[in-house]
């Protein structure tokens, strides 16, 4: 019925306002109710999960089973800007009972199940000798893009077997828990991840990935060597392929840094040496950018390089080089060579660039002192020499007492045997991946040129091996392989962001195999600037009048 008068139309009008709005303040609150339940339902469902264990059947390879120690939901990602939520699981694989008899560490591990799951899962990859799980929520290990947990995938990694810092080796006085850093920890963490995923999400993944650098690197191929059916693709960054000839070479380096009187060479001549090699070089790139990309054409300048650092006589400059000091530098830059086999046959771990524009800094070169430390350390004897001289006491000696300064690896008596074994257990050198290949599995590699941790050598010889076994095009058809130039490990003149499990999961997932690729400079300075990340052999090459900080500037090009 229609109102009579103005005024009765006027208390028709607020009466309808007033029930609009109530109706609307009840959908609200319902709604608010019902968003409230559904956090409330979440994080109780996550919470349920505390306690829950998985049984050591579950596991393929002998533990004590699981237990999760706590789990929690969690609102937003620590990388600014990234919204989300997800259930912050962390969970320990328990030694088998043999091995907790000895001592042996649990596996310590973060899991993280994301409330938006996109029915993936990846494996993320430690660091040094690991030591403390990574999070898991932050982006891929040398490769900055968007945290993996941001796009829905369920995360997790871990501690590799051991607590303590990741440059300490004493965990492998162990053998259950050199095992676990070596190999074991990969499997025994991915199956006991996977029941807690099923366990939570009621289903398994559809796609599993591992994705890590350095060590974590290491730990991808060995996933491919030696876990081929547990991940559908694998992204790796400069991976420590020949573990052995990192640690072995750092020893041959202090040996002849600290040999005699005037070898040493310091931080501030190997900076010297970087920017000798950076002005003969940059520009044959035809990029003047600080980029040395065309290490062939470096090398042949090598000799001059080499000149225009010699000490010369009276008035030369602090950060000459004598001929002492350069034999020092071919220590580090040359192959390492044994006069016996480590296994498959590799007998020699490639030497580092450093006349090509490897950045030798800090301790990662010779350390802040000439003389040398007792005991040997890090910070004034250099990362390479420390390393060595802690492989040598806790996983060949196993304590018995050496001297690092005589110590002859070439000759090495009664553990020849030792070293050659561990050359198997902890590297990732097995060229057969026929396995993996067949059950169509997707390798993504790439390796900084300026890497000074691990040998861009390595990677390349590595590569080539599997190009020489199965042919380029069979070879093709798995692996795509990129060396970039101006990346070291993890920093240098230029840092890479891309997304590096969207372009795995796309290969896997829709058969696009990555070609040529774009990423942006993450250096403050340069920030913004792109390159392309051209498939090995190639390089990038500027075009004549192009703009040096766009990647469309630039040509792949094969030389």
């Amino acid at each position: 019925m229609f109102p009579r008068t103005p005024e009765e139309a006027s208390m028709k009008i607020t009466g309808t306002r007033f029930c609009a709005g109530a109706a609307l303040l009840a959908l609200i609150s319902a709604g608010a109710a019902e968003a409230q339940s559904k956090n409330l339902d979440r994080a109780q469902h996550c919470a349920a999960l505390e306690g829950a264990s998985v049984p050591a059947d579950a596991i393929g390879l002998p533990t004590g089973g699981t237990v999760v120690k706590s789990a929690m939901l969690v609102q937003g990602l620590p990388t600014p800007g990234l919204a989300g939520e997800f259930c912050r699981v962390i969970a320990a694989v328990q030694p088998s009972p043999t091995d907790a008899a000895t001592g042996t560490p649990p596996i310590q591990f973060n899991l993280n199940l994301p409330s938006d799951w996109n029915g993936k899962a990846v494996h993320m990859g430690g660091g040094g000798y690991n030591g403390m799980a990574a999070s898991g929520t932050l982006w891929v290990s040398h490769a900055r893009g968007t945290p993996p947990l941001a796009k829905g995938y369920a995360t997790f990694a871990s501690d590799s077997g051991h607590t303590g810092l990741s440059t300490s080796a004493d965990f492998a006085s162990n053998d259950a828990a050199l095992l676990n850093f070596a190999h074991e920890h990969i499997k025994k963490t991915h199956d006991a991840a996977f029941a807690l995923i099923q366990q939570h999400y009621g289903k398994a993944p559809s796609r599993s990935y591992f994705a890590g650098a350095s060590t974590g690197g290491r730990e991808g191929l060995t996933a491919v060597q030696r876990y081929p059916q547990d991940y559908d693709g694998v992204y790796v960054n400069a991976p420590a392929i020949y573990f052995w000839g990192m640690r072995l070479i750092g020893l041959k380096l202090g040996q002849q840094a600290y040999g005699a009187p005037g070898n040493f060479v310091s931080p501030e001549q190997f900076q010297a040496i970087n920017a000798a090699a950076t002005d003969a070089c940059d520009g044959d790139d035809g990029a003047p950018d600080g980029i040395i990309s065309d290490v062939a054409a470096c090398k042949a300048k090598q000799a001059q390089i080499v000149e225009s650092l010699t000490c010369k006589g009276d008035g030369d400059n602090a950060v000459c080089l004598t001929p002492e000091q350069f034999r020092t530098v071919e220590a580090l830059s040359e192959d390492f060579t044994l006069p016996y086999d480590m296994a498959y046959g590799v007998n020699s771990y490639p030497g580092y660039d450093v006349m090509q524009g490897v950045p030798i800094r800090g301790n990662l070169g010779m350390g802040s002192s000439p003389t040398l430390a007792d005991p040997v350390n890090s910070l004034e004897n250099g990362y390479l020499f420390a390393q060595g001289v802690g492989y040598l006491s806790y996983f060949v000696t196993r304590g018995a007492p050496f001297d690092p300064m005589t110590f002859d690896v070439a000759n090495p008596g009664t553990y020849k045997d030792r070293l050659v074994e561990l050359s198997a257990v902890i590297g990732a050198m097995n060229p057969d991946v026929e396995a993996f290949r067949a059950a169509g599995g997707k390798l993504l590699f790439t390796q900084g040129a300026a890497d000074e941790a691990v040998s861009v050598g390595g990677s390349i010889r590595y590569y080539d091996q599997l190009v020489a076994h199965y042919g380029q095009q069979a070879t093709d058809d798995f692996l795509r392989f990129y060396v970039i130039p101006g990346f070291a490990h993890g920093l240098g003149n230029f840092i890479p962001t891309w997304e590096a499990v969207d372009v795995l999961d796309a290969w896997v997932e829709k058969g696009e195999a990555p070609d040529r690729l774009e990423a942006s400079d993450a250096n403050p300075a340069t920030a913004g600037r792109t390159r392309p990340l051209c498939r090995y052999p190639a390089i990038p090459v500027m075009k004549a009048g192009g703009d040096v900080n766009s990647a469309e500037s630039f040509d792949c090009v094969t030389r």
